[in-house]
């Protein structure tokens, strides 16, 4: 059975590409910018869609461009593959920032392919290998973020977000993956004993139906431990 994944060189695809080879049950084909033009036009058992880009300021900020990045692609890849499965990687912003471009084009594209037995993950915050910006840098850094201090996500690493959807491609529908509790951006920011500021309104992000076996938000402390000094 092949499994396209489309993106894989980014921060979500690159450990799903790399779960999926773990679990040595696929013939596992990796599609980058470089072959991406030779890649379309194929069969593939499954297609992961990775590929959308991830910056939601970058996003509402470049809104034709985003539109493109994320809708136009998922449209190139939806309809210029066949396939028996296709697996959107998406964002928990569709249900909590609809009002927004990032938001709004997410579910642009989670429309052109939630039907059938394809499967929608949405994500929330995470942190793990090959992060370089967000809310959890600005924080190591002791840079003002750009979200209120009692704003609340549910971060999980992308490990465990790798290794969730490798071992659970027979789902359908739309499942929400990450952290089963919040944590709150001052209680980081408190834990690290930076001096970081907090601009925005609060903002409050929950997985709607965890599994039970989801992990900890406070897993996050640990990475943070490992990437003082680093940053």
């Amino acid at each position: 059975m092949t499994v396209a994944v489309f993106g894989a060189n980014g921060f979500v695809g690159s450990k799903i590409y790399s779960s999926l080879l773990t679990a040595g049950k696929y013939r596992v084909i990796p599609v980058t910018r470089d072959n991406y033009p030779s890649s379309i036009g194929k069969f593939y058992n499954i297609v992961i869609n990775a590929a959308m880009p991830g910056a939601r300021f970058w996003a509402n900020n470049n809104p034709d461009k985003d539109f493109v990045e994320t809708v136009q692609k998922t449209a190139n890849i939806l309809y210029g593959c066949t396939f028996d499965k296709f697996v959107q990687i998406s964002t928990v912003s569709v249900r909590y920032q609809p009002d927004t471009i990032y938001g709004r084009h997410k579910l642009l594209a989670e429309t052109l392919c939630n039907h059938g037995d394809n499967l929608v993950i949405r994500l929330s915050s995470m942190f793990g290998d090959g992060l370089k910006k967000g809310v959890l840098i600005d924080i190591l850094k002791g840079q003002k973020t750009h979200v209120a201090g009692e704003s609340r996500y549910p971060f999980a690493s992308t490990d465990f977000i790798g290794d969730y959807i490798a071992s659970h491609l027979d789902l359908g529908g739309i499942k929400e993956v990450g952290a089963r509790n919040t944590i709150s951006i001052r209680e980081i920011a408190d834990y690290l004993k930076t001096p970081s500021e907090f601009e925005g309104s609060p903002e409050i992000q929950e997985i709607q139906s965890p599994d039970p076996d989801f992990p900890d938000a406070k897993k996050v402390f640990k990475y943070l431990d490992e990437m003082r000094g680093k940053i």
